[in-house]
């Protein structure tokens, strides 16, 4: 039976470019989909901004690009659990990167802070170029800012590794540590509680139908 599940929940996928980012939240789409999950993918705005334009956006055309990015996460989340290929939080970060301006921070990182998950993209892949990609030199410096960004506000993510389907296990393995821990939470009466810090729930966590309940219990599954 599809569980009827409450409005709002988004996994956010973030990391620096050729990080396997699209796929990964495509995967992940799928799998909750074939949990009885039902989900939405909400894909990268920049990227869709970049390709319709044919450049990379100015400075001053940073902040629109961002707001679409959330607007679009928020709509899609109104309506469901979202899977989101980037946040706002990333288009803030380049803002800084490329041209020295912090001034997206404040609006992403609030932003970010209604994803009930992050995860983030390990530097683990081959890197693959396209027109719209700086270049693997940029990787680590991008990361090293995801990183600091989500650090600094206290916001909690998990690092995906791995290539291929164990880059998806990795990314699974972290949704129901953190669903277990949130189920703990609230087991102990603290249902705002948040996880300090990630853990594996038991060690059935392949089994699906281990997953489905931790994952339903995350979301406030009603039956």
């Amino acid at each position: 039976m599809t569980p009827t599940l409450p409005t709002g929940l988004v996994i956010a996928v973030l990391g620096a470019e050729s990080t396997g980012k699209t796929a990964l939240a495509t995967a992940l789409v799928q799998r909750l989909r074939e949990r009885g999950i039902p989900a939405t993918m909400v894909g990268e705005y920049l990227r869709e901004w970049c390709e319709r334009e044919g450049r990379t956006p100015r400075p001053d055309e940073q902040q629109a690009i961002a707001d679409e990015q959330t607007r679009r996460i928020d709509a899609a989340a109104a309506t469901g659990v979202v899977v989101a290929d980037t946040t706002a939080l990333m288009t803030a970060v380049y803002s800084e990167q490329l041209f020295d301006d912090r001034s997206l921070y404040a609006d992403a990182l609030a932003a970010q802070r209604r994803c009930a998950i992050t995860l983030l993209t390990a530097l683990d892949i081959p890197w693959v170029a396209d027109d719209m990609r700086d270049g693997p030199h940029a990787r680590q410096p991008t990361d090293r800012l995801v990183r600091a960004a989500l650090t600094g506000a206290g916001l909690s993510f998990a690092v995906v590794h791995g290539i291929g389907g164990e880059r998806l296990a990795s990314a699974w393995n972290a949704i129901n540590a953190i669903a277990g821990s949130e189920g703990r939470a609230r087991a102990r009466g603290r249902a705002d509680a948040k996880p300090a810090s990630w853990s594996w729930p038991c060690e059935k966590c392949s089994d699906p139908e281990c997953e489905h309940r931790l994952f339903t219990d995350l979301i406030g599954r009603r039956e």
